[in-house]
C-alpha cells in the first residue's frame, strides 16, 4: 500500500503538492471496504488509487473541481462532490449530507450496464484540498454514526482521524467540529447527551 506516512514536518503548502493518502477505517459497510482520507493530489493519481483498490472518490471542497479519471486497468473512478466551505458558512445538514453520502457510496452496488462507464466495487477516498478539515470532519461523523460501538462520541471519532492522519488539535477547524456536534444532535438516534 502506498501512503504518505509522515507529513508533520511539512507546511500545508508543501504537503498539498504531494499525494497524501491514509487508510482511516477498514472493513466498513456490508462489503467490508476501506475508507481512506487524502488530498486532491492523491485523488488525481490513477496509479496510487489502483494500488489501493480505490474506485470511488468523494470531494468535499467547494473550491476544487476534480476531472473524470480512469485507472490503469480501465476502471472508471466514480466521483461524488459535496462542496463544503472550510470553516464557518456550512450548515449541519450539509455535513450530514456528506456523511450520508459516504454511507451511500460504501453500500452502493456496481451493476454493469451498457451505458455506464466500466466500474467495479472498491475502496473509497474522501478528500478535500488537503484532507485535514472538511474530509476529516465528514469521515469522523460517518464513523460515529455507523460504528458507534467503536466511536461512541464524535470526539472519539475525530481523535481517531487525527491520529491516523497525523493532525494536531488545530485541525479540523473549530467551526467544522462545532458543526459536527450540531449535526449529530439533529439525528434522533444520536441525541444522547454523552454522544456529542
Amino acid at each position: 500500500m502506498t501512503v504518505k506516512p509522515h507529513t508533520a514536518q511539512l507546511t500545508e503548502e508543501q504537503e498539498d503538492e504531494l499525494a497524501v493518502l491514509f487508510p482511516v477505517l477498514e472493513a466498513t459497510g456490508s462489503h467490508g471496504l476501506t475508507l481512506f482520507i487524502g488530498n486532491r493530489v492523491a485523488a488525481e493519481n490513477p496509479v496510487l488509487l489502483q494500488e489501493n483498490n480505490i474506485t470511488s472518490t468523494m470531494n468535499l471542497a467547494v473550491n476544487i473541481e476534480i476531472a473524470p479519471l480512469s485507472l490503469p486497468d480501465g476502471t472508471r473512478v466514480r466521483r461524488t462532490h459535496i462542496g463544503l466551505i472550510d470553516g464557518p458558512g456550512n450548515t449541519p445538514e450539509h455535513l450530514l449530507a456528506a456523511a450520508f453520502a459516504i454511507s451511500g457510496i460504501v453500500e452502493q452496488e456496481s451493476p454493469g450496464k451498457s451505458h455506464y462507464p466500466a466500474h467495479r466495487r472498491g475502496n473509497l477516498l474522501v478528500h478535500c484540498r488537503g484532507g485535514r478539515s472538511r474530509s476529516a470532519t465528514a469521515i469522523a461523523l460517518y464513523m460515529h454514526m455507523h460504528h458507534p460501538d467503536r466511536f461512541e462520541t464524535i470526539e472519539a471519532a475525530v481523535d481517531h482521524v487525527r491520529r491516523v492522519r497525523g493532525l494536531d488539535t488545530t485541525q479540523p477547524q473549530p467551526a467544522m467540529l462545532e458543526m459536527a456536534r450540531a449535526a449529530c444532535r439533529m439525528i434522533p438516534a444520536f441525541r444522547r447527551p454523552d454522544a456529542c
